[in-house]
């Protein structure tokens, strides 16, 4: 399972959702919430989409290493 996988993972237990109440709040069935989460592929929409499904944010950020500005 990879990073993206398993901070949804995470997000999950935090917010007492399972995986089939995902499901069902973006339209969408288990089958295919199971299938992107072993496959860990995931666009930035579907991870807004999926944090406001769980009621919280994602932000997501670049970072340079040598400055520590984020983009």
């Amino acid at each position: 399972m990879g990073t993206m996988a398993k901070k949804i993972n995470m997000l999950l237990i935090e917010t007492d959702i399972t995986k089939q109440e995902l499901a069902k709040r973006l339209g969408t069935t288990p089958s295919n919430i199971s299938g992107k989460l072993k496959r860990d592929n995931f666009s930035e929409t579907e991870l807004q989409e999926i944090a406001k499904a769980c009621g919280a944010t994602f932000e997501g950020n670049f970072i340079i290493t040598s400055t520590g500005k984020q983009i």
